[in-house]
Parts: C-alpha cells; structure tokens; sequence
C-alpha cells in the first residue's frame, strides 16, 4: 500500500492514511543489513563520482547509451561492480522462495545516485527509458530514507493514465488531475522494485525536501525484450544483449 497525499489551493498537503493499493511496486525492508550497508557505501565510495543534474554526482557501470538517437556500445564496460554482485543473488533467491512466475534478475546496468541536502538534491518526475532497459527498475537505498513520488501527467501522454487516475478516485474522491501524489516510503537499506504502471504510466521523482540526509541509490537494470537474446535466430538487437548480459554477469569491475 501507499500513501495518497492531495493539495488544496492554499499547497497543504493532506495524507489519507487508508492508503492505496499501488501496482507493481515491491518495497523489501531490512534488504541489506548494518554491516552491508556500510561495505557497500564503503565501497562506492573508493571510485571517482561525477557530477550529474539537479544537484546529484553519479557513477555508471554500464554501456555507453544515447537515448534520443537510440544508439548503444560496449564502450568501456567491463562488468558490474564486484562488490554488487551478492545484492542481485539475494534478490533472485527471494524470486525463487516466492515462487512467482517473475523471471530472474539479470541487470547489465548499475548507476549510483549520490543526493545531498545541500547540494539541493533531487530528480525530477520522470519515465525511465523503456528502449534498451526492462520491466524492473531494482534500487537498494542507502545511509538514509526517503520516499518516492508518483504522479500522473495532466495529459495523456501514454495509455492508461485515465485508468489510474479511476483508481486513485475510488480510494479519494472528489480528487482532480494534478492535485495529488501517491508516496512511497523508502527505508534506509531497503530494496524497491518498479514495474508495471508504476514503471510505465506514472512518472517518479525524489523530491530535495525528501532528502534530509546523505543518500545513495544503487539502481540496477535489465534489458528490454528487444534486447532479450532467445534460442535460435537473434536479431543483432538480441545478439548485442546477449554480449551486455556476458559482459555484466562476470561482475569484473573492482
């Protein structure tokens, strides 16, 4: 469940504690624990950050990606980061105790978000690229909390946003476009996982009043179906993810 807050004209915020039931969102508490935590900021730590927008610095393991014209290369990725490779076992090993029809994880993408309050920290609501990466945006969140903001565009920009936007008025009434926000409450060394309308029709954003403290964000990511290698004939598509996912899962990088 999540939390719907609305605003009047005067910017109050009203939570309405009932919650609502939010699709495809998974948060695992306690995913990591103390000592982990503290290896792993040890450890992200040791390598260079680079400034990135909206007060953030950044590090990215992965391959070298131009969104807007569609183009990717190997570049010089030579695999995920050594000290993350246990994260991504745990995570597939609580798929297989569930026992869901969920695939296993196999990302080929890690980028570390640093946010800091006095840097003005924050993302801005956004939809992650659905052309080289997949369903499932997985975040381990470290040495502090924060909470994830969900929104709907005001226009329909992609399907479905009129379905959700029933849902919400089911749970509060009387409630217009672009008068609310659904947050999601993200513990300190837990894990998120974003899929489905969560991923795909709702936008997200990590707001700079939602970051009191020092924060990291390892968020991992899989390939899109179109990058999905398969048996048999791969298009060059799926023989390029196919050479990513080898490239990804020797976890070479130290």
């Amino acid at each position: 469940m999540a939390v719907v807050e609305t605003n009047t004209m005067s910017k109050e915020f009203h939570v309405h504690q009932g919650g609502f039931p939010f699709l495809d969102i998974e948060v695992i508490r306690n995913f990591v624990d103390e000592n982990e935590e503290a290896m792993l900021v040890k450890e992200i730590d040791k390598q260079a950050w680079v400034l990135s927008q909206s007060g953030r610095r950044k590090q990215d393991y992965g391959p070298k990606v131009n969104f807007k014209r569609q183009k990717v290369q190997i570049g010089g990725f030579d695999g995920l980061p050594a000290y993350s490779r246990f994260l991504i076992t745990r995570y597939n090993d609580l798929i297989k105790e569930s026992k869901s029809l969920c695939p296993e994880f196999f990302p080929v993408e890690l980028c570390n978000l640093e946010y800091k309050s006095d840097r003005g920290a924050c993302i801005v609501p956004h939809y992650d690229d659905s052309w080289l990466w997949g369903d499932r945006l997985v975040t381990v969140n470290l040495s502090g909390a924060t909470y994830l903001t969900f929104t709907l565009p005001t226009t329909d920009v992609v399907d479905g946003i009129n379905h959700e936007f029933q849902r919400v008025q089911s749970c509060v009434p009387n409630v217009s476009r672009g008068s609310f926000c659904v947050r999601v409450l993200l513990d300190r060394r837990s894990l998120v996982v974003v899929s489905g309308p969560a991923r795909y029709i709702w936008q997200h954003e990590i707001r700079r009043s939602d970051i009191p403290i020092r924060r990291i964000a390892m968020t991992f990511r899989e390939l899109s179906s179109t990058f999905s290698p398969e048996s048999g004939n791969m298009t060059d598509e799926q023989k390029f993810g196919k050479k990513l996912l080898e490239i990804a899962s020797t976890y070479a990088h130290m």
